[in-house]
């Protein structure tokens, strides 16, 4: 790493963001589906099918974020790791001013927001690091899209593309996996990797290399495990599929309807999520609780998403730290193993 004292580092953290009010589940739809990356029309097209969208599902969405006090958890939960992340970078940069922001991509902070606190920072040194393990068009490429089209400052910036392996975030999985076989005794369970998932026509058409990152992420997870002494029975499984195109399966409730007729117990393991939500707090433990029930699949336990785990907060910071002693775009621990079109890193080589 260079050794360049008293420099201002603004560390960027990307996520989704989440209505934090039932009047703003509305308008968070709309800028959720009025995103390009989400519905790829031209615009004069996709504002009115977001409208329509958003309005349509808006009672639906209401009903759920009621579940969970009437908003989204998420910002409160970034918050945490963003101070969380400042604490431990802290000691690591003794001469430097760290400061944490948070941009999210449909909600408060908007990325439009948080780009204009980093220019005031006045930073030498960003480091954009998106809060999505796996890399996909949906989520780490939008966020990074839309921040390198509003950000006007100044800084030398460097992109931490994806982190499906990174060792404090397979460690932190993996402990929250045996915190919860510890409570099932001997009774058969079946471990299922739930990732959020998207249509395989973004795999085909776009390049996009999420699939193999989840898989890579299973992977080094079940290894850990292994290597701990606690194989498991596993499998990877979506959740959340929505519209008529076919997505990336078996989708979770497939995965419950098999581990029914198996006759095993499952721990759902949140394998694309660091916070927790609408999709682990109401589709995981009400929506599919709910199901595994009248499946007769028991026990149904669910691993905490890892939020400010130490482990994983360990993970980020040096996620930054490595980032900082690079310039460009890259990953932090193994990134792609398949050529992508979508993968950022990939393209920024051939580009070279």
């Amino acid at each position: 790493m260079r050794s360049l004292a008293g420099r201002r580092i603004a560390v960027v953290l990307f996520n989704l963001g989440g209505p934090d009010d039932q009047a703003s589940v509305k308008p968070f739809l709309f800028n959720l589906f009025n995103d390009p990356a989400i519905i790829g029309l031209p615009a004069i097209l996709r504002r009115p099918l977001a409208r329509r969208i958003s309005s349509r599902r808006e009672k639906t969405a209401q009903a759920n974020y009621a579940l969970m006090g009437g908003g989204s958890p998420l910002l409160p939960e970034t918050r945490k790791q963003a101070a969380a992340l400042k604490a431990a970078l802290a000691p690591r940069l003794p001469e430097d001013e760290v400061r944490t922001f948070i941009a999210m991509r449909y909600w408060s902070p908007l990325t439009e927001e948080t780009a204009a606190d980093v220019a005031a920072f006045g930073p030498d040194e960003i480091v954009l690091l998106p809060l999505y393990p796996q890399f996909s068009t949906t989520t780490t490429e939008s966020s990074l899209k839309r921040w390198n089209a509003v950000y006007g400052g100044g800084g030398e910036s460097r992109t931490v593309c994806c982190w499906p392996e990174a060792h404090g975030w397979v460690e932190a999985q993996a402990a929250g996996i045996v915190e919860q076989l510890d409570k099932v005794g001997d009774r058969p369970v079946r471990v299922l990797f739930s990732a959020h998932g998207i249509p395989e026509s973004l795999i085909r058409r776009k390049g996009d290399p999420y699939q193999e990152q989840v898989e890579s992420t299973v992977a080094a997870v079940v290894g850990k495990l292994a290597a701990m002494g606690r194989p498991v029975d596993h499998a990877i499984c979506y959740q959340s599929r929505v519209g008529p195109l076919k997505w990336l399966g078996p989708s979770t409730p497939e995965a419950l309807e098999r581990a029914g007729a198996d006759g095993v117990g499952v721990v759902v393991v949140p394998i694309a999520f660091v916070s927790e939500h609408v999709e682990t707090l109401v589709e995981l433990d009400t929506e599919y609780g709910e199901l595994a029930h009248r499946l007769g699949v028991a026990p149904y336990l669910r691993v905490a998403a890892v939020g400010t785990a130490p482990a994983f907060i360990t993970g980020l910071t040096e996620a930054v730290l490595h980032a900082l002693s690079r310039t460009g775009v890259a990953p932090y621990g193994p990134g792609c193993k398949g050529d992508w079109k979508a993968c950022p890193c990939q393209a920024e080589s051939r580009a070279a």
